[in-house]
């Protein structure tokens, strides 16, 4: 799978995350599109990931103060899900973060993921919350020793 980024709407790799999310929040989950298209995406860094050249997996980033990281919107088509590629890019994204001296990587995981993105690193902390009628929490990364 070959990771790309974009910061922008013209991009042509924005168009792509913006379509995938579409697709995933809004067709699958039935999320209100004035939830998803939240109006901030163009103040922050988009990845996306391609197999064959067609886009499959989705994330976008929030750069934080206090040199932090969000890691938000990860979404994966339907018919690339449990193949390992939303896996391969948040490593990226992490390992990213790593190389530019990020102190702290956070996300807010659906609770059916929460499983998937411990066994990347992730642990959880806080309580649960609901955002756009789904239950959420909080997870930070903890780096491996």
């Amino acid at each position: 799978m070959e990771c790309r980024m974009a910061w922008g709407k013209l991009n042509p790799c924005y168009q792509d995350a913006i379509a995938i999310r579409k697709a995933v929040f809004i067709n699958e989950e039935g999320i209100d599109p004035k939830d998803e298209l939240d109006g901030t995406d163009e103040d922050k860094m988009h990845y996306v990931g391609y197999v064959d050249d067609e886009p499959v997996t989705t994330a976008r980033i929030d750069m934080l103060a206090g040199n932090r990281v969000k890691i938000e919107r990860v979404a994966t088509v339907a018919e690339a899900r449990k193949q390992g590629y939303a896996g391969q890019l948040i490593k990226q994204i992490i390992g990213d973060a790593q190389r530019s001296d990020v102190a702290h990587i956070q996300l807010d995981a659906q609770l059916p993921a929460i499983p998937f993105y411990q066994e990347l690193g992730f642990a959880p902390v806080g309580e649960t919350f609901t955002e756009a009628g789904i239950e959420h929490r909080t997870m930070e990364y903890q780096a491996q020793a």
